[in-house]
C-alpha cells in the first residue's frame, strides 16, 4: 500500500522540496516582522508580498497532543496508535506532526524535528530532544 501523497502547488512545492533536504522552512515578513507558517505568497498580517524564507532549527516544545487509535487511511493501519503533537517551534510558529518516541509525552516537553520518507515525500516528525553528554 502506498502513502496518501499530496499534490503540492505553489508554496507547498517549496516546503516539500526543503523537507526532502531535511530542512523545516517558514517565512518572516520584511514589512511587519511577523513569523508566517504555512508558506504563503502574501503576509496574513499586513498583506505584504515581501516574505523571506527561513530554515527552522526544528526545536520546540509540545503545546498539546492526542493519541490516534484509528487510522485515517489504510496506509497507517499498522502505525496506530499514533501520537500527534502540536509543537510550538522556537522561531514562533506551530506545527502538527507525529511523535516518533511517544512514551510518556507531556505538555512542555522539548522535541526536535526528524525527517522521514513516505514513499515519494519527505515529511517532518518529532522526537524528544536528545540530552547532550
Amino acid at each position: 500500500m502506498t502513502a496518501p501523497n499530496p499534490t503540492p502547488r505553489g508554496e507547498e512545492q517549496v516546503y516539500f522540496q526543503a523537507a526532502k533536504e531535511n530542512r523545516l522552512t517558514y517565512q518572516t515578513c520584511d514589512t511587519c516582522g511577523s513569523t508566517v507558517f504555512y508558506l504563503r505568497a502574501v503576509c496574513p498580517i499586513c498583506g505584504s508580498e515581501t516574505l523571506r524564507l527561513r530554515d527552522s532549527a526544528g526545536v520546540g516544545k509540545v503545546y498539546s497532543y492526542t493519541v490516534q487509535h484509528r487510522a485515517g487511511h489504510p496506509y497507517f493501519a499498522d502505525r496506530t496508535p499514533m501520537t500527534l503533537v502540536l509543537v510550538d517551534l522556537d522561531e514562533g510558529f506551530r506545527l502538527l506532526a507525529d511523535l516518533t518516541d511517544a512514551d510518556d509525552v507531556t505538555i512542555g516537553m522539548r522535541v526536535e524535528a526528524v525527517f522521514k520518507e513516505l514513499d515519494d515525500f519527505t515529511v517532518p516528525h518529532f522526537r524528544r530532544v536528545r540530552e547532550s553528554k
